[in-house]
């Protein structure tokens, strides 16, 4: 199978203004990249000469902080494509 000949029929809409189904599904991405980065190991405490418990504790913060700023510049697409499921769904409920 070609992958390359498999092409979207059109491009959705991007929303123009952050509407509130739009919030909500930024703020999952954050939470998915929050979760993403903690797996990766951002934040973690070094072995040696680390900030002990308080650092681990704070660590959480760190990491929501940055998947935020990683959504808000752009993100990975997972909140256009939430965004975009979401709307279709209102559109065929109602």
């Amino acid at each position: 199978m070609d992958i390359s000949s498999i092409r979207p029929t059109r491009t959705p809409p991007k929303p123009a203004a952050d509407t509130p189904m739009l919030v909500q599904a930024k703020a999952l991405e954050a939470s998915f990249l929050s979760e993403m980065l903690g797996y990766a190991g951002v934040g973690k405490t070094p072995e040696s000469f680390g900030g002990g418990i308080g650092e681990d504790q704070f660590g959480s913060f760190l990491r929501d902080e940055q998947a935020r700023q990683m959504v808000a510049k752009g993100g990975i697409g997972l909140a256009e494509q939430l965004f975009q499921a979401m709307t279709k769904g209102q559109n065929h409920a109602g």
